[in-house]
């Protein structure tokens, strides 16, 4: 049976907070967070955080194997080159979101904030999710090498996705939901209808997103979905040379 230790964060300084979650092993829950940072930093698979409260910057960076659930928002930069596991946050994402993450998954049910997914790469055989429930900010996938993002925009009452999405992007997949004929995307991006098999690639990611936060798995893969990926395996020729 797996050990399972209580940790109260209020007051703790994140240093400490860090070395106490490495020293008990096993299963951790946070209680009281306060926005402490580098939370489960590096952890491997094997140990599973619940955080209740805000968890601070670079939540999950170089996160290896671990599942992180947060109950409650989570700030800038989680998942931070991230190599394995789960991140499950059940409020708001700040910016900069699985900035380099190079494998795992990572499940906002809420917004996430400027540059989603920034740097954003596979690695070997991995392959780096981002689910979003709600909208994301501007520059979501800038400079994507690879991986997958999904924004659903689940009850965004302002366009999903905000300003120059795919800026630099030169791999991987932005998945969004809803018609997005319209959206204006650098020239280096092809934005066009989601076929049925890019729809089923995703589908597994957007099924534990509703296990997770118990939504709707018939309605939302019903919509419509379109989809971002580079055109050129040059995508800086068009930004930096002239002729």
């Amino acid at each position: 049976m797996t050990r399972e230790m209580r940790i109260n964060a209020s007051g703790v300084l994140y240093r400490d907070l860090n070395e106490k979650i490495r020293a008990l092993g096993g299963d951790v829950i946070i209680d009281g967070c306060i926005g402490q940072r580098y939370i489960g930093a590096a952890l491997p698979a094997g140990r599973r955080l619940i955080i209740n409260g805000v968890a601070g910057n670079a939540t999950g960076a170089y996160l290896d194997g671990a599942e992180i659930i947060v109950n409650g928002n989570i700030q800038d930069a989680a998942g931070d080159t991230m190599n394995a596991g789960r991140i499950i946050v059940h409020g708001n994402a700040g910016d900069a979101l699985g900035y380099a993450m190079r494998g795992g998954e990572i499940y906002i049910r809420g917004n996430a904030g400027y540059r989603c997914g920034i740097h954003m790469k596979a690695y070997k055989e991995k392959l780096p999710v981002i689910v979003v429930g709600g909208r994301c900010g501007s520059f979501l996938g800038e400079y994507q090498a690879g991986g997958l993002i999904i924004v659903l925009g689940l009850g965004a009452t302002l366009p999903a996705v905000g300003y120059f999405p795919g800026t630099g992007m030169h791999g991987g997949k932005i998945l969004l939901r809803g018609d997005y004929s319209d959206l204006s995307v650098p020239p280096q991006v092809r934005l066009m209808e989601a076929t049925e098999e890019d729809i089923d690639d995703a589908a597994v990611y957007i099924s534990r997103f509703c296990e997770y936060f118990g939504t709707d798995y018939d309605e939302i893969i019903s919509s419509p979905f379109w989809e971002m990926i580079p055109n050129s395996k040059n995508p800086y020729k068009q930004l930096y040379v002239q002729n």
